[in-house]
């Protein structure tokens, strides 16, 4: 049951993750990048720690619901920095031209 409430509260943690609420567009080429890391990174530890629950629980409806919650908030959140990393740089390099 344990590893019930740990995934339940991992999947809370992706879902309530908080640099989804930055304004991006006010941020530096390089901040923008910095960020785009972070939530590459937080992407890959969390598909780890699902792969662990994967291996110790047979609750594959769980599992299931924070890959795609995961999936979903990170490419949510990425499609976002994207955005506005392209726009950046479009406006300091390209219109500079």
């Amino acid at each position: 049951m344990q590893e019930t409430d740990e995934i339940t509260e991992l999947i809370d943690e992706i879902s309530f993750r908080k640099s989804h609420s930055k304004d991006y567009e006010k941020m530096s080429i390089e901040e923008i990048s910095r960020e785009l890391k972070d939530v590459m990174r937080f992407e890959q530890e969390s598909i780890k720690k699902i792969e662990k629950f994967e291996k110790i629980q047979h609750n594959k409806d769980l599992e299931e619901y924070a890959k795609m919650i995961c999936k979903n908030g990170v490419q949510r959140e990425i499609a976002k920095i994207q955005d506005a990393y392209l726009r950046k740089i479009d406006e300091e390099f390209l219109d500079s031209k």
